[in-house]
């Protein structure tokens, strides 16, 4: 079975109660959800491959270890995971981004593709899926299977809040993926909104409620 990192160093949690407070503006949001994203990045490449470079120092020549040439895909779930991106590229700047795009339809409460666009490499690299809400974790699960299909073998699933629901679902379709989350709540309304949440992490981001 997959494991869950729950990710509770005081400084994100400490980030992620302000970003749950209703009167933070999206300017702040943004800045924190990027600041959160750094912080996770840390966790989430503890076992990135290394391979022996010589570099030549002031001093004299030296084998020292270095990140793999293709190594990273940052891949976020539109709208909201794009709020993860910049803060995961400050710290792999030659990481390749895809795109997953799916809404949730409002009846079905199932996922809608409308857009993807990964890198042709991906079967080689670590994706690291940005999913800032993992709720029901039903378009988590959708996006996991369109990089598994596209032949993705080291998928990794980073979130920012998460319901039991949400991550009991990618466990059990997923054992290989982790999961790398901030905070788990409890419950979901009858809109499969986590409570309590922060809301709509896309309309918060970008203002559009």
């Amino acid at each position: 079975m997959s494991k869950v990192h729950l990710l509770d160093h005081p400084l994100i949690q400490h980030k992620v109660t302000i970003m749950r407070d209703k009167n933070t503006k999206p300017m702040e949001f943004r800045n924190l959800l990027k600041e959160i994203s750094m912080l996770m990045a840390y966790e989430i490449t503890r076992d990135m491959p290394l391979i022996d470079k010589e570099v030549e120092t002031p001093i004299a020549k030296g084998t020292f270890k270095t990140l793999e040439n293709r190594s990273i895909a940052i891949c976020p779930v539109l709208r909201a995971g794009l709020g993860m991106v910049d803060g995961l590229l400050a710290i792999y700047p030659n990481a390749k981004v895809g795109h997953i795009g799916m809404y949730r339809d409002p009846e079905t409460l199932q996922p809608v593709d409308y857009y993807c666009k990964l890198p042709v490499d991906i079967e080689e690299r670590m994706a690291i899926i940005c999913e800032p809400m993992l709720a029901t974790g039903v378009s988590a699960n959708h996006a996991i299977e369109i990089l598994k299909k596209a032949g993705c073998k080291n998928i990794k699933l980073m979130d920012l809040v998460g319901e039991t629901e949400g991550v009991e679902l990618i466990q059990k379709n997923h054992p290989d993926v982790d999961i790398f989350i901030c905070a788990i709540d409890k419950e979901l309304n009858e809109h499969a909104y986590i409570v309590p949440g922060l809301g709509d992490c896309g309309d918060r981001l970008f203002g559009t409620k």
